[in-house]
């Protein structure tokens, strides 16, 4: 019988009390966001659990138990004497602010969401046929808009579109841009406000995404210019001078398919930006926080999403350049190259 080295399981033991905990504080986090705490106390300025609670018309002993609990995680600081609990600056940009490309706020909304699929992704686990992305609780779509926009605010126009080959000079001109899997059509806005003498169609198979997309292009402004249609991303229509699709190729249960489709669809000049999630090609390149986060979210969302359509390749969220190639080869493109890449995503130029 192997001999049980006492130290390693105290240290496990260690790590999963950890991991207990950031469970818990995702909620909280959660709680906190949709409640206003944080942004009640984004000013930085110490504050006790009753001034808390009457800031945001809640619960002063709620409070209290969720100060001290995000104290115990890290998220704010406390101070004995006064008894005062504070949001430092820079954990306020990462709660608060929508608009930096630090902002994580979304996420916590999207993976708690995620976390409610258990039920229904056990019992995948054992037929394989997959959980949709329309079964999963809905602030999975408006966290997932949420945790994306930001990075896109920061890169999409001045990074990535400049990173591919005549795009930006395309665009600038007046072209015509189709936005695959849209969502709630962030992305798709952007670009639209960023480009006024150019279209943008966006697709999702998703109905009330896209429902929310036109909502939001009407609110920004550029509805005139930008439409959002339900259609998968093998069977949408027209054509166009540029293609996109934003961290979800990788979801799609016949990527091949979807990728000749998108090659159909471009017109001879055209550029397809593929943004998908950072990964090594291998499974040990990816044995980093970032890939904890995204073979987990891939367990419970994009591998099910990806089973549950026809052909269930499920590429995963961790596919990497090489699987990726393959799929963009396969569906016979001739170039292929990483144009840009950030701690969170890799950024190619597909041409026909």
């Amino acid at each position: 019988m192997e001999q049980i080295n006492e130290e390693k399981v105290h240290a496990f033991v260690g790590k999963a009390m950890g991991d207990l905990g950031a469970a818990l504080t995702s909620s909280l986090v959660v709680i906190g966001d949709k409640l206003g705490l944080y942004r009640a106390m984004a000013d930085s300025k110490p504050i006790t659990s009753a001034e808390l609670a009457e800031k945001t018309e809640t619960s002063e002993r709620c409070c209290r138990e969720w100060l001290s609990a995000q104290a115990a995680a890290g998220y704010v600081d406390y101070d004995a004497t006064s008894g005062r609990f504070t949001l430092p600056a820079e954990h306020a940009i990462a709660l608060t602010n929508e608009e930096s490309p630090a902002c994580v706020i979304g996420g916590f909304q999207a993976m708690t969401a995620a976390m409610r699929a258990e039920p229904k992704v056990a019992e995948a686990f054992k037929h394989g046929n997959g959980v949709g992305w329309h079964e999963h609780d809905r602030n999975l779509f408006v966290g997932t808009e949420r945790f994306f926009r930001p990075g896109y605010n920061a890169s999409l126009v001045d990074s990535w579109i400049p990173a591919l080959e005549g795009a930006r000079e395309k665009l600038e001109r007046g072209a015509t841009m189709a936005d695959i899997g849209c969502g709630h059509g962030a992305s798709t806005i952007i670009l639209a406000k960023a480009f006024p003498n150019s279209t943008f169609v966006g697709f999702d198979y998703h109905e009330d995404s896209v429902l929310r997309a036109r909502e939001r292009a009407e609110q920004a402004g550029v509805a005139d210019r930008v439409t959002f249609e339900v259609s998968s991303a093998d069977s949408f229509a027209g054509k166009y001078d540029l293609v996109a699709c934003f961290d979800c190729l990788h979801d799609m249960g016949d990527p091949v398919g979807a990728a000749r489709h998108i090659k159909s669809a471009l017109n001879p000049d055209g550029n397809w930006l593929l943004v998908e999630p950072y990964a090594g090609d291998a499974v040990e390149e990816n044995l980093n926080p970032v890939g904890r986060i995204f073979y987990s979210v891939s367990t419970l969302v994009c591998t099910q999403a990806g089973l549950s359509q026809d052909c269930g390749h499920a590429l995963g969220a961790q596919a990497g350049e090489a699987q990726l190639g393959g799929v963009i080869r396969e569906a016979g493109f001739t170039r292929f190259r990483r144009a840009a890449e950030t701690p969170f995503n890799l950024v190619f130029d597909v041409r026909p």
